[in-house]
């Protein structure tokens, strides 16, 4: 089959770009199919990006060979890429959909990929139906974006059955197929043997990595963690660029006296630093507010690393409770602390690496390709 997939690659750094290089390659390799990967020429504007850069400091990144076609701004590379894809001539043509930003671009060229000779299919990659964080447009105004921007899709890849049911109650005749977010486990082949920065190694390390966004929680963590302290002594690694403010965190450590057992590294880990991290973790800690779906999740148990997280939307379908990690309710501190307490008082860390290599299969990149395909044929 002739796939034509659209979206960030190398050099553009974080999950969604790591998605796109992971499943072109796959595609690839598996020897069956012809791979077109178009990406961006350009991909946000500075004065909308929170980020210090969009691009990716590892010194060994995942990557694969792309065409950078695209900029969100630019009408005419949009006309541009149509003729691209025209010329290629592919089968199936695959969008990602996460944020609104993307939602003239996306809407331009889905209908243009309709009308093109041969009618290739059109399949979107839903990492987000809605995104987090609401912004400006409002709940009311949000699903109608979302709707003329998905209309033209042939059929839907989403990763949590939440998303499923956001995507039916905007698009109620939509063709989806729900399926888990694959596995990063790639992206730490070539991992670091040193962490980023100094951290105890006379006690447990409890790692909170990715992005630090307020949807995310780690400001429950930290509230959690002076009733863990006072079972046992344990380090807590806080590693990713926020978004946000981090002297407020660092406000926070101190008025809870936790300032000692608590590093906080705003920075963007390089993909080597970040596989250290997670060699280095006893346990992944994410308290999130909500998800989707979480790259961090897949990350540590390509590492076989438990994960303490919330007990919400998507993270409930990827953490099976007391197997592969534990589930507290969100925004609940409390629950938080006696979760990471039983992790350590009832020794679980031994049967829940052994549980998510034993459960690697779900979260393989050939289940998302298979549903890929089924639903590139018509229905």
């Amino acid at each position: 089959m002739r796939i034509c997939l659209i979206g960030p690659t190398y050099p553009y750094r974080g999950g969604i770009a790591h998605y796109t290089t992971l499943l072109a390659r796959h595609l690839r390799e598996s020897g069956e199919h012809d791979v077109l990967l178009i990406s961006f020429s350009r991909q946000y504007p500075g004065w909308l990006y929170r980020g210090r850069t969009d691009r990716d400091p590892s010194r060994r990144p995942v990557q694969t060979e792309a065409e950078y076609l695209l900029n969100p701004l630019n009408p005419l590379t949009w006309w541009r890429t149509l003729r691209r894809i025209e010329q290629w001539r592919p089968d199936v043509v695959v969008l990602p959909w996460w944020v609104p930003f993307w939602a003239p671009v996306w809407a331009v060229l889905g209908r243009g990929v309709r009308r093109l000779p041969g009618a290739p299919r059109l399949l979107f990659i839903c990492h987000n139906v809605l995104p987090h964080e609401k912004g400006t447009l409002g709940q009311w105004l949000l699903p109608a974006v979302v709707r003329h921007t998905l209309a033209p899709g042939d059929g839907f890849i989403v990763h949590a059955q939440s998303s499923a049911e956001r995507l039916e109650a905007i698009l109620p005749e939509a063709r989806f197929r729900v399926t888990p977010h694959p596995s990063y486990a790639a992206l730490g082949r070539d991992r670091e043997k040193a962490l980023p920065v100094p951290v105890p190694e006379d006690r447990p390390l409890l790692l909170f990595a990715g992005f630090v966004r307020p949807y995310k929680g780690l400001d429950v963590l930290l509230e959690a963690l002076p009733s863990v302290l006072a079972r046992r002594s344990v380090h807590l690694l806080a590693a990713g660029e926020f978004w946000e403010d981090v002297e407020g965190y660092r406000e926070q450590t101190a008025a809870l006296g936790i300032a000692d057992a608590v590093t906080l590294l705003d920075a963007y880990l390089p993909d080597e630093q970040l596989a250290a991290c997670m060699a280095a973790a006893d346990v992944v800690v994410l308290p999130y507010r909500s998800a989707t779906q979480s790259g961090v999740v897949q990350l540590a148990f390509g590492y076989q690393r438990p994960v303490i997280t919330s007990d919400v939307d998507g993270l409930r379908e990827a953490v099976a409770h007391e197997q592969t990690g534990l589930l507290v309710p969100p925004e609940d501190p409390a629950a938080l602390a006696a979760a990471i307490n039983r992790f350590f008082d009832e020794d679980l860390g031994d049967a829940m690496r052994a549980n998510i290599q034993a459960q690697a299969g779900r979260f393989s990149w050939e289940r998302l390709s298979a549903a890929l395909l089924d639903l590139a044929r018509p229905a």
